[in-house]
């Protein structure tokens, strides 16, 4: 295996790990836990994903042919694979690249201050090492929880100054901040995927007004290794509601009918795509779409990603009439605690993880 740091919390009694990615750049073989099965490594069709590109203004502009236009082509594409990506989102370019600098000078750290940035299931992760031990992703993560109800302005620079010191709470403004933007943006969006279902436009605004959002930056560093098989994230559906990505190199790819398609960056967007509890909140009419990340040879990737999710205890349930027409349900009652307790302690993310939570809690209610 790779040289690794290793601590063990005496508080958690966690293994926390991370992983010399340089020195395993600098090999010429890449270790067996890295290494995915074939069917995961599918070969990249030529092409990319037809990923529309939408304007945020007509939402609030007033006219109404646009606005109707648009939630027609948001609706087709969540139908059809579960992408789109959206522009004039009002967040600052400055604000985004002061993130990035924040996470690249968080993931440049010794290796030790970052495993001892270990908190389960929040703050720093690589290779997901402490949880797996096989088809390891080629990154690191740091993780944390946004409260869209906490009226405290440094919910965020408390927790980075309580894994990393108090010398990080420049980062933690800077990142209270950017959660902030986010959260005024997926306001937005929620209102523009209740118009183009159908329902009332703000039920999926108030019904994620109380969110308990998880901020993720991850950090895909070079691999010289690419052909022997990793890749920076396997195959999966994001078990959470709605993703807003900033990624800054391509790499991201979507599996829609039978082949990968890149989802390449664009200027000035953010991509959104639908996870598997925004699925079962539109009775499965918009898909959470199967995808994956490619390592890289030469480049470092990072990207930004805000989950939407509901607060834990809530129920997740589908509005009637969706698309104006009623329909069996295709799933049962469940909170988001009990779907992400299900993703950390049972079942690894990935294309089966809502079917099989859901055939658990069938199962469950079954033997009552």
């Amino acid at each position: 295996m790779a040289p690794i740091a290793a601590t063990v919390s005496p508080n958690e009694n966690e293994f926390k790990s991370v992983i010399d990615f340089k020195s395993l750049h600098k090999q010429a073989n890449v270790p067996k836990e890295f290494i995915w099965s074939s069917e995961d490594l599918l070969e990249t069709s030529q092409g990319d994903l037809d990923v529309p590109i939408i304007d945020l203004g007509v939402v609030s502009n007033g006219d109404a042919a646009a606005l109707e236009a648009v939630a027609k082509v948001v609706r087709d594409a969540c139908m059809k694979h579960g992408f789109f990506q959206v522009t004039n989102h009002g967040v600052a370019q400055k604000l985004i690249d002061e993130t990035n600098q924040e996470f690249v000078s968080l993931f440049e750290l010794p290796l030790d201050r970052k495993a001892n940035a270990y908190k389960a299931p929040w703050g720093y992760s690589c290779a997901h090492a402490s949880r797996y031990s096989a088809s390891l992703p080629w990154k690191e993560t740091f993780t944390f929880q946004y409260k869209h109800y906490d009226p405290s302005e440094t919910q965020i620079v408390d927790f980075f100054t309580s894994v990393l010191g108090d010398d990080h709470q420049h980062a933690g403004l800077v990142l209270q901040n950017y959660c902030d933007a986010m959260k005024k943006l997926s306001e937005v969006i929620l209102e523009l995927l209740a118009i183009s279902l159908g329902v009332d436009r703000m039920f999926y605004k108030k019904f994620f007004e109380d969110a308990e959002t998880m901020m993720r930056c991850n950090s895909y560093p070079p691999c010289s290794g690419i052909q022997a098989g990793t890749l920076g994230t396997g195959p999966h559906c994001d078990p959470t509601s709605i993703t807003i990505l900033f990624q800054n190199l391509e790499g991201l790819e979507v599996f829609v009918d039978g082949k990968w398609l890149g989802v390449r960056p664009q200027p000035n967007t953010f991509v959104i795509n639908i996870g598997d509890t925004f699925k079962a909140l539109t009775n499965g009419v918009y898909k959470s779409c199967l995808h994956r990340v490619l390592a890289n040879k030469e480049k470092d990737r990072k990207t930004l990603a805000f989950f939407i999710n509901p607060k834990s205890d809530k129920i997740v349930r589908a509005p009637e009439n969706i698309l104006g027409r009623q329909e069996p349900r295709k799933y049962p009652d469940f909170t988001w605690s009990q779907l992400f307790k299900f993703t950390q302690e049972k079942h690894r993310a990935d294309p089966n993880t809502l079917p099989d939570f859901v055939s658990e809690i069938n199962s469950k209610a079954s033997n009552i």
